[in-house]
């Protein structure tokens, strides 16, 4: 914090935060919990609202819309992948132009108008396809290409509103403390545990309350409730304005980066000096990023050479950037080794709500008179990752702050201990799948249901959900306070991203697995009937290439600490005029 003074009296601010009138950010009148937990309520929102469309919309694509189960399968699949792909847009604009309050302003509207849209297209008949019963032939009429561009229209609507908002949301509630204060730091902690709380407990009330809305009521009115929800969150988030802490956009963290990239590959065949202070600094003291030594090559954007100069002493920023700038690019390239290898994660992800729910429809699914539906198994993944989130807030970090003085895991070690539960996950749904597959042998391939308990499904569920809490909340901590502060909103993307691959991985392990293991009669691994394939070896396949991944990230995960500056050399800030050609 720093002192300032307002009015004629001292008081104390946040060093890199003002407020809604652009002062200062005073601290005991902006940021805490208060605003951070209006953050949490339009997070939970937005999940309630894109969980709630997605995690139903294929059996609205399939009986109502008339199409094949796979196209309907890909247009969910493109749907979710296209909205966290957009998170990268949705970075980029907040880090160079709009700032993170506006961008969850602007994309918040953009969503609810998208499901508002949405609401509208499943009530207006013209915009479906007659039901099977009511035609000529009494047979099933795809939806024709107009009906299905409003419909298209609509859920890119929401998915450009969801990319937009969820690259923001997270770093706008972490802006809301300061982590240069040891109590805030410490609440700033507790603060990603109880934003992926909020997520999950919105996606929890989507796969419950508003499925069966949907599906007993109207779909149209379980839309309009995502609309409404949505609605009325932009209100409570407005009203937080004058409470915010801001932070200011530091210009494109992307030509940043070229920028970096471009002036060191000018210099490439010039010598550093061995005395890293006569590298070009222009940075504020308080603001600097000393010197680390990865990435050697990059430093050389930071050597003075004659011409970098344009007219005065401003330096050209595409010939001559600061160490600082370098050390922010590094800090990004960092990044990249974890962000690869938490992929495969995602992967395991895709398969709990794809072939493990076509498992569920082949096993005993009642409860004296109820059935469950195959699709509400999602439900014991969601309680895991509520149930794994209490744990770890109430018990774990507690236990752990006493133990070794820290609030709890770190970021990396969390992103391990997610990646480990899903390799056990894997290896437990392969059990299950095998002992699946004997008594589907013994009663018959083709047999409708199967006399085994559905409920053999949980542990794969439960794992599998655990592990997403510490790796979601990992991969969030980590890419946010890992990243310069002027990038943070574009690394968030970054680290979406790695759902959306997850993903797309999924798909085409799928299609390489098919074509190899395969036959012109729906056999393989992954056959038609999976009565008749081998999910089993496919689930073992996931163990052992998230096992192979697992290794691979802990030994980036030891690469990426980055070494410390060595002894005696301090950095100081380069007056023109003074030689830069200094060798070792």
């Amino acid at each position: 914090m720093i002192f300032c003074f307002s009015g004629g009296k001292m008081s104390w601010a946040v060093a890199d935060a003002v407020d809604y009138k652009g002062s200062p950010a005073d601290p005991s009148k902006t940021g805490g919990w208060v605003p951070a937990a209006l953050v949490l309520g339009i997070e939970l929102c937005e999940r309630l609202s894109t969980m709630g469309i997605a995690v139903n919309l294929v059996t609205y694509l399939v009986g109502t819309m008339h199409l094949p189960s796979a196209t309907s399968a890909n247009i969910v699949t493109d749907f979710m992948g296209t909205s966290f792909l957009l998170c990268l847009l949705g970075g980029f604009l907040a880090d160079t132009f709009l700032g993170r309050y506006k961008t969850i302003a602007i994309f918040a509207a953009v969503q609810t108008l998208g499901t508002g849209m949405l609401a509208m297209v499943t009530k207006l008949r013209q915009l479906r396809p007659r039901p099977c019963k009511e035609t000529a032939t009494h047979t099933c009429e795809q939806a024709s290409g107009f009906q299905m561009g409003v419909l298209y229209i609509a859920l890119y609507l929401i998915a450009l509103g969801t990319g937009g908002l969820k690259s923001s949301v997270s770093g706008f509630g972490t802006d809301q403390f300061d982590e240069k204060d040891e109590k805030e730091k410490t609440q700033m902690a507790y603060f990603f545990s109880r934003f992926f709380f909020f997520i999950s407990l919105g996606t929890l009330m989507a796969v419950t309350v508003l499925v069966y809305i949907q599906d007993e009521i109207s779909r149209s009115v379980g839309y309009g409730i995502c609309s409404v929800a949505m609605f009325m969150a932009i209100i409570i988030f407005l009203a937080g304005t004058k409470r915010y802490r801001y932070k200011k956009s530091s210009g494109s963290p992307i030509v940043h980066i070229f920028q970096v990239i471009v002036a060191a590959i000018k210099k490439r065949k010039m010598d550093l000096p061995c005395n890293v202070g006569m590298l070009y600094e222009d940075t504020p003291e308080a603001s600097r990023i000393h010197h680390t030594e990865q990435f050697h090559f990059l430093d050389k954007a930071a050597i003075v050479a004659e011409g970098d100069f344009e007219a005065g002493s401003t330096p050209n920023p595409w010939k001559l950037c600061s160490v600082t700038s370098v050390e922010e690019v590094k800090m990004v390239a960092r990044l990249l080794p974890i962000w690869a290898t938490t992929i495969i994660f995602w992967t395991t992800y895709a398969q709990m709500i794809t072939f493990s729910v076509e498992q569920a429809t082949t096993m005993e699914r009642s409860i004296g008179r109820f059935q469950i539906p195959a699709g509400s198994l999602t439900v014991f993944f969601v309680s895991a990752i509520l149930i794994t989130l209490a744990v770890y807030d109430r018990l774990i970090m507690p236990l752990w702050k006493k133990w070794k003085g820290k609030p709890g895991f770190t970021n990396l070690q969390r992103m391990a201990i997610g990646l480990v539960l899903s390799i056990v996950g894997m290896a437990a749904a392969a059990l299950v799948e095998r002992k699946r597959l004997s008594v589907a042998r013994a009663v018959g391939l083709t047999t409708a249901t199967l006399p085994v308990s559905v409920f053999l499904l949980i542990p794969q569920f439960f794992l599998v959900g655990a592990g997403e809490a510490f790796i979601y909340t990992g991969q969030l901590d980590f890419f946010i306070t890992k990243s310069p502060k002027g990038m943070k909103t574009m690394s968030t993307g970054l680290f979406l991203t790695t759902l959306s691959l997850g993903f797309f991985v999924s798909s085409f392990l799928v299609a390489v697995v098919k074509k190899v293991t395969g036959s012109k009669g729906g056999g393989g691994w992954l056959a038609d009937n999976i009565n008749r394939g081998r999910l089993d070896l496919f689930y073992g396949l996931l163990a052992i290439l998230s096992i192979i991944n697992l290794v691979i990230y802990l030994i980036c995960a030891v690469w990426y600490k980055p070494k410390k500056p060595k002894a005696g050399i301090q950095m100081e800030t380069y007056v023109k005029g003074s030689s830069a050609e200094e060798k070792c």
